[in-house]
């Protein structure tokens, strides 16, 4: 093929080993895996993480990062897991979706000011662009992180 062609890659952390991937942004919606323990980079499920995880998906994921700050104790929380479930099948691979629990964050909870959960975090490229307290629907969650995202 005697031609080069540039093509535009992210970053993507894989959810299971923590390790960085370079994928082409074409080729997102075709199933990525991770170069190093080849798992899936999306299942279309949010993926549960401790603070370290979060600092890294936020610092190092090439897609718009978007977190259900959420507490077992909490029935709206329990309410909107499967609402926040539906709303990873319709927004990846263009965003990755975690689930953080607050008891175990206390960090996230004070640098961000949550004072309520369930509470939604969108970090695009590194830095915090949306926060929004209170149980949504699927669609609710989609237009606001897309609504968050355009501004």
């Amino acid at each position: 093929m005697g031609r080069t062609e540039t093509m535009e890659a992210v970053t993507l952390v894989c959810p299971h080993c923590g390790a960085q991937n370079r994928v082409p942004t074409a080729r997102l919606a075709d199933g990525p895996r991770c170069g190093a323990c080849k798992a899936q980079l999306f299942t279309g499920e949010p993926v549960a993480v401790d603070e370290g995880r979060l600092a890294r998906h936020v610092a190092h994921d090439g897609v718009p990062v978007l977190v259900d700050v959420w507490a077992t104790w909490c029935g709206p929380c329990r309410a909107m897991a499967p609402q926040f479930a539906a709303a990873a099948r319709t927004l990846e691979p263009r965003m990755r979706l975690l689930k953080l629990d607050a008891d175990q964050a206390p960090q996230t909870m004070s640098r961000h000011g949550i004072r309520g959960v369930p509470t939604l975090l969108l970090f695009n490229q590194g830095r915090l662009v949306g926060q929004q307290a209170g149980a949504m629907s699927a669609a609710q969650i989609t237009q606001w992180a897309a609504a968050q995202l355009s501004q």
